[in-house]
């Protein structure tokens, strides 16, 4: 949470910095682009060295290097040193570590709770950083910009540096793993956490439809402001009224997240979120009024936080514990590659077809997403138990 606090932080400094140093949009995306770029090229790698390395280690190790980083970064912007190259190796850097970070802790939680309390440690890990990401830090960040706009990424080393400490203050023994086999590589290994995941029928099905998902969501996004601004003539503070409602429906969704997988099971959870959020897409891309985009965007941003807790838990306890990291990097993988092509694809529908019609095509990718998770629901689906690696035939959920 503190790290995330953080993050939200730089991540609107960012581009606020980029505006200054350029006035060329192409080079100002690019500095977002940066932050997408190291998991399409080290994603996969960075899960299979998670694999192998003392995880909670590797957290704290990553993020003391985060915020030496940052902080150096800060010191460049407060002497006058800051230029879009720096701005551009700093998300790239940011990133890279990123994948080994995201991929670890994964894979740490449940060497910390028990199988049956994943779900609703999940959902509190999630809720409280959208709560510190979403909610928390948008307040701070011009009150920061006043002192300086170094001041949001000196912020930013300093949660890194408490992250850090809180990681390595956990008392934990790593978990025990069977020694790699003779000549054993990377490659190999990133090789066989996506065999892994290709082979469980409910893993691969809940990849797939992720995958959509966020191709959908990629869509939706990049072109929200044009639909606010110009299909529903909302102005500014209805894209703001739009956004508050989607963090609103995510905290709310961190709490529904547990309880509605209690009753459906983890896959119907996700066939449950998958198909609100594909009527609210609906809602939003057929009917003109903000009401209805603040209602959609609010029960979108709460089936999101359902779906998600119940995807990784679903992953960490189907997955097997010496495979968690790869399994959970190629998860990563799939989703950020959707964002970028969802964004690409909902700018041309919107061009070709109107400012509603990313929503429409959102909604149809969604629908594809349900439709893909039902053999998942199949009660012959194997299932790899996470400790002892031996597989045995039990329903999904």
């Amino acid at each position: 949470m503190v790290s995330r606090f953080g993050d939200a932080l730089r991540t609107a400094a960012l581009p606020l910095l980029a505006v200054r140093l350029t006035d060329e949009p192409l080079v100002v995306a690019s500095v977002t682009a940066c932050g997408y770029v190291p998991w399409l090229l080290f994603g996969l790698f960075g899960g299979a060295l998670a694999d192998r390395v003392d995880q909670r280690r590797a957290m704290w190790a990553v993020d003391t290097v985060r915020g030496l980083l940052v902080a150096a970064f800060a010191l460049a912007v407060g002497l006058g040193h800051a230029s879009i190259p720096l701005l551009l190796a700093l998300a790239f850097a940011l990133t890279t570590l990123q994948t080994l970070f995201d991929n670890a802790s994964t894979a740490l939680l449940p060497a910390l709770v028990e199988p049956e309390a994943l779900g609703g440690a999940n959902a509190r890990l999630m809720t409280g950083q959208q709560l510190a990401g979403g909610l928390l830090a948008g307040p701070f960040v011009p009150l920061l910009l006043t002192a300086g706009a170094f001041m949001p990424f000196a912020a930013d080393a300093g949660t890194y540096l408490v992250a850090a400490a809180l990681v390595a203050s956990l008392r934990i023994r790593p978990p025990e793993r069977e020694p790699r086999a003779a000549g054993s590589t990377l490659r190999t290994e990133i090789g066989e956490g996506l065999r892994a995941l290709w082979h469980d029928r409910a893993l691969r099905a809940v990849c797939v439809a992720t995958l959509l998902c966020n191709i959908g969501m990629g869509a939706l996004i990049a072109t929200l402001v044009l639909h606010v601004t110009r299909w529903l003539h909302a102005g500014n503070a209805g894209y703001v009224a739009a956004m508050t409602a989607y963090s609103a429906g995510s905290l709310a969704g961190g709490f529904l997240a547990q309880r509605i997988a209690r009753r459906t099971g983890r896959v119907g959870a996700l066939l449950l979120g998958g198909t609100v959020q594909t009527g609210s897409l609906l809602l939003m891309g057929c009917v003109r009024h903000l009401a209805a985009l603040v209602a959609g965007m609010l029960l979108l941003g709460a089936m999101g936080m359902v779906w998600n807790v119940n995807q990784v838990t679903l992953m960490q306890q189907r997955g097997p514990e010496s495979m968690l990291g790869r399994i959970a990097s190629a998860f990563r993988t799939a989703s950020t590659s959707g964002a970028p092509l969802g964004a690409l694809l909902g700018g041309a529908v919107a061009r070709l077809a109107g400012l509603n019609a990313p929503a429409l095509l959102a909604a149809v990718l969604f629908a594809l997403a349900v439709t893909s998770l039902i053999p998942a629901r199949k009660p012959d689906v194997p299932v790899v138990a996470p400790r002892d690696g031996v597989t045995t035939a039990r329903p999904t959920g």
